[in-house]
């Protein structure tokens, strides 16, 4: 029987190539998706087209407790067992100290931990079964502070202290690790100059920018590896050593 991941927010950038390194381990992937309805079917059309009947797509809005315990339901029945799960999906804008809202408070909490935390506590008994793997996806600034950022970086400090927390918690059945990626995408809806990009890649020792596929063969790899848990590895290229 394949082994099975479900990945949030795997309609796009780092998540969409994350479910092409497990899919070519002949893994069965559960595609999670807000809003990209377009990307996430191509995606999965792709990797069905490769094997048949081995990916599907649930729609969720991770900021509403009725769709993430839909979520949670929908990947139970999908393949019958669950063998990782990668937290993956993250909301990212900035909320500078005069301008935070409630709202704002509800949506960065919501899919950068919140959803994660219950996604997890809703999928745990599969995983204990398959003695199974949780990866969260956090951010290397969250440990320098990022000005105007207050409440995503509470968000992903929270994702990264409940790591530890759920690896003690749920041993020795299932292990619960964190990535922590350094400059590997611009943000949605951004561009780097060539300004700032050359800026960027002059505090990163190994001299460039990382790409999808640097975090998505991380993710594999730790979720492989039976003898790591509670660990966040940083995934920047050496930049979180300045």
């Amino acid at each position: 029987m394949h082994k099975v991941v479900l990945i949030t927010g795997a309609a796009q950038r780092i998540g969409k190539e994350t479910a092409k390194v497990f899919a070519e381990d002949n893994w069965n992937v559960i595609i999670h998706f807000n809003s990209s309805f377009e990307a996430a079917s191509e995606l999965a059309a792709e990797l069905n087209t490769k094997r048949e009947r081995s990916a599907c797509i649930i729609q969720a809005d991770l900021d509403l407790d009725a769709d993430v315990e839909r979520l949670i339901i929908e990947s139970q029945k999908a393949f019958g067992r669950m063998d990782a799960l990668i937290n993956n999906a993250s909301s990212f804008y900035s909320t500078p100290l005069p301008e935070i809202s409630n709202k704002d408070w509800d949506k960065l909490i919501g899919s950068n931990l919140k959803g994660p935390l219950f996604i997890t506590k809703g999928l745990a008994p599969m995983l204990e079964e398959t003695k199974g793997s949780v990866i969260n996806i956090t951010d290397i600034n969250i440990d320098k502070g990022l000005p105007g950022y207050s409440i995503y970086s509470a968000a992903k400090g929270g994702l990264k202290s409940i790591t530890k927390g759920l690896a003690k918690e749920l041993a020795p059945n299932i292990r619960v690790n964190a990535v922590a990626p350094g400059a590997i995408l611009e943000p949605p809806g951004k561009s780097w100059s060539e300004e700032e990009l050359a800026k960027i890649v002059s505090k990163i020792p190994l001299n460039r920018i990382g790409d999808e596929s640097d975090i998505a063969n991380t993710v594999k790899f730790i979720v492989d590896s039976r003898y790591i848990t509670g660990q966040t590895i940083n995934v920047d290229g050496g930049r979180s050593l300045a």
